[in-house]
């Protein structure tokens, strides 16, 4: 059915007194207008640069998990959309640095309002560093 089509459709049970949904519409176009605007803040944050960053460099597995608390709490409550996680790439002999990496991807898998992450590019630290999307709140 072409869109001619269906609108003359809709048009005659309107003016036969058939009912339809105003608010079922109007539901659906809020809604499509919502993804679009969630994809224009995606496409938007993925091109900003980070607003906040922690450096984990020298702190514990327990050390960094209370940082990363503090850190994504505050970042949060400033208003932060985009945050940035320092935790070196792991090259090292005691490998501490490869174990904040890991940590760290534990701690936004497990973090509510962590929204989409990824690495930064390799001229900002590459798989040194990762940053976050924070989700909206609502």
């Amino acid at each position: 059915m072409n869109f001619g089509k269906i609108l003359e459709t809709w048009e005659s049970r309107a003016t036969k007194g058939s009912s339809y949904d105003r608010d079922a519409i109007s539901r659906r176009e809020e809604s499509a207008g919502e993804t679009l605007l969630r994809g224009e803040r995606r496409s938007r944050l993925l091109r900003k640069i980070p607003e906040d960053s922690i450096d984990l460099h020298g702190l514990s597995r327990d050390e960094a998990w209370t940082a990363l608390e503090a850190f994504f709490e505050n970042s949060r409550r400033k208003g932060c959309e985009k945050i940035l996680i320092i935790h070196g790439k792991g090259n090292h002999q005691h490998h501490s640095e490869g174990a904040l990496r890991d940590l760290s991807r534990r701690f936004i898998e497990r973090c509510s309002f962590a929204g989409e992450s990824g690495h930064s590019a390799a001229r900002d630290g590459g798989t040194g560093s990762t940053w976050v999307i924070l989700k909206e709140r609502y």
